[in-house]
């Protein structure tokens, strides 16, 4: 009985150089590496702009609640229920605007956490 020779099949990019192996993005940034601080900076950023931009929109609003007030004096005369118009607004209706705006910075702040954990699965 003859015996088969046996052939090495093989794919023509097999003896190509290899790539070194890929390291996790957590262990550069756990490490420290350039690579880990140009992620942690981009994420550091963006929650930054998210801050920046709640900082300017509630200054906007109580200093837009603020200048009203000065401009139209002739609101402090009128009170609904007793209760003077300047007061009401700064008493109730301004608790509803910070919600909102709270409510805003949680959701973004959320989906920029988001974004960078997808990101960094991706790598």
């Amino acid at each position: 009985m003859t015996q088969a020779r046996r052939v090495r099949v093989t794919h023509p990019r097999t003896e190509a150089a290899r790539r070194a192996p890929s390291r996790p993005l957590a262990r550069e940034i756990d490490e420290q590496t350039h690579v880990g601080e140009i992620y942690m900076r981009s994420l550091i950023r963006s929650q930054a702009r998210l801050a920046l931009t709640v900082c300017v929109a509630a200054t906007l609003l109580l200093g837009g609640i603020a200048l009203a007030g000065t401009e139209l004096g002739r609101l402090t005369s009128w009170a609904p229920a007793g209760v003077p118009l300047p007061w009401l607004i700064l008493g109730v209706l301004v608790y509803p605007a910070f919600l909102a705006l709270g409510w805003y910075t949680v959701r973004q702040a959320e989906r920029n956490e988001n974004a960078f954990t997808d990101l960094t699965k991706r790598r």
